[in-house]
């Protein structure tokens, strides 16, 4: 599946196909659709119907078993805490719920799984076609995963295609950025993205499309998941109410907690510097240079908000760090 938004790119990838490079850079915001856009072109290339010029058949030996999970010419890599059933991703690198298991899921991509592609793409193919690897979201590949996957990239094998997904390819070693195309990915346009938003069920869109930065698939999550606790939140901080902002009961909603926090300290920071609110919770503010630092601080704070922490004595912290208005 690919989103309403996406049918150009779409199109511009198909005529390409055919002379395809051996390494693409899919990359964007979060939340805009990149990875369900890389899994659909793989499967278009890995389709074995003539008849099937724009899109994958979905009737092929090769389109049941990529829809299955088990195309032997399709490697996914992605990080553990990623785990999650083939094809259901939401072009959200949060990590889903992890395998039962004692150690804790990592958040990275490793050596070792970089390194299994190797066999992988030096054996012929099982189809007779291409070969296909997609790696999600590539900044995740720790500094001896990009290094491994550089010689990949240096030397791919014959009818090999690297699909890099990225949320921030600025992360990416420069010498992987040079070996790939980069397709850039757009933050679609309000209106699709509100019309997508109002068809998934979704009553008043706006304010979450705001506060997801104009990313659909974010809104959509944000309000289905945690919309209430989100919408307590952020009516909290409108009424510089620190002690409904601090009552945080569990590491779920002191990550909630923090995201509210930086969107509204980078909306200070536009709003200082005569520009618009990006996420709908801006009012006029003359301390840019406080709210960037702040926001900067709130970002590292929503990574360490997965840790386990004190909830409370923790939003604490974060909310003492607030500029004053």
């Amino acid at each position: 599946m690919i989103y309403p938004w996406q049918n150009k790119l779409w199109e511009q990838l198909n005529t390409k196909r055919e002379r395809m490079p051996h390494a693409l850079l899919i990359h964007g915001a979060q939340g805009i659709g990149k990875l369900a856009l890389a899994e659909r072109f793989a499967q278009r290339l890995l389709c074995e119907s003539a008849d099937a010029r724009s899109a994958p058949c979905g009737e092929c030996e090769g389109c049941r078993w990529f829809d299955a999970g088990s195309h032997p010419d399709f490697r996914r890599v992605e990080p553990e805490a990623l785990a999650r059933q083939y094809g259901t991703a939401e072009d959200l690198d949060e990590p889903a719920a992890a395998p039962t298991r004692s150690a804790k899921p990592s958040n990275e991509i490793k050596v070792d799984q970089v390194r299994a592609l190797d066999g992988f793409l030096n054996l012929k193919s099982h189809r007779g076609g291409r070969r296909v690897a997609l790696i999600h979201p590539a900044e995740a590949m720790n500094p001896n995963a990009a290094n491994a996957l550089l010689k990949g990239l240096e030397e791919p094998p014959g009818s090999t295609l690297f699909l890099l997904v990225s949320h921030r390819p600025a992360r990416l070693l420069a010498t992987i950025r040079s070996r790939c195309v980069a397709v850039p990915v757009e933050v679609p346009d309000a209106a699709a993205a509100l019309a997508w938003l109002e068809g998934q069920g979704l009553r008043d869109p706006a304010p979450w499309l705001a506060f997801a930065g104009g990313s659909p698939l974010l809104a959509l999550r944000s309000a289905k998941e945690a919309g209430a606790a989100l919408a307590r939140l952020r009516q909290a901080l409108q009424a510089s109410d620190l002690d409904a902002l601090g009552a945080v009961n569990d590491r779920g909603q002191l990550e909630e907690l923090a995201e509210v926090l930086q969107k509204h300290a980078l909306d200070k920071a536009f709003a200082a510097y005569g520009g618009r609110a990006k996420y709908g919770s801006a009012t006029g503010s003359r301390q840019g240079v406080a709210w960037l630092r702040y926001a900067r601080l709130m970002g590292r704070n929503r990574a360490l908000a997965r840790h386990p922490l004190n909830p409370r004595l923790f939003a604490g912290e974060m909310l003492r760090e607030l500029p004053e208005a």
